[in-house]
């Protein structure tokens, strides 16, 4: 999904509380078109998107897991700025994807971080892949679909995502 900002063609992002509502009504109404509800589905995104996804689901958004890919750990260069207050309450499984060279979170220090949270925790690391994730998106696609299937004992696929 886009967000508001996005959607106007906007750079700056809204406040935290329009994404979070954002994602509250797009995680429901794309459950109530599937006829189920958002805690059979797997949250997530990239970078702030995921941030935002996983704070919804901190707050009490039923979901199944959360598919986290460039977490922004911190700021780059500002490793005191974490955005990790939200972890203790993630009780989902939760997947995150991330390359070895980004700059908002290194490798120690988000598995440091992510030791907080309660439910089960899986990392990939793309080896030399950064923040943007360039030539390694499918890569993270292929880690999400993998963790997907193995955490939530899907059929394998034959490449395509799982419906």
């Amino acid at each position: 999904m886009d967000f508001p900002y996005r959607l106007a063609g906007r750079r700056r992002p809204d406040p935290p509380t329009v994404l979070e509502a954002s994602v509250r009504e797009r995680a429901s109404s794309f459950a109530r078109q599937l006829g189920t509800s958002t805690g059979t589905l797997v949250l997530g995104g990239r970078s702030m998107g995921g941030r935002i996804c996983s704070q919804v689901v901190a707050q009490g958004l039923p979901a199944a897991g959360l598919a986290l890919v460039s977490y922004p750990l911190h700021p780059p260069g500002r490793p005191e700025r974490l955005r990790v207050s939200h972890f203790p309450q993630l009780r989902v499984p939760c997947l995150f994807v991330s390359g070895t060279r980004d700059a908002f979170a290194t490798q120690d220090e988000l598995e440091t971080a992510t030791a907080a949270i309660p439910g089960p925790v899986s990392h990939v690391w793309l080896e030399g892949a950064d923040h943007g994730l360039r030539r390694h998106g499918a890569a993270a696609a292929a880690a999400v679909l993998r963790w997907l299937a193995s955490t939530f004992r899907l059929p394998a696929s034959g490449g395509t995502a799982p419906t």
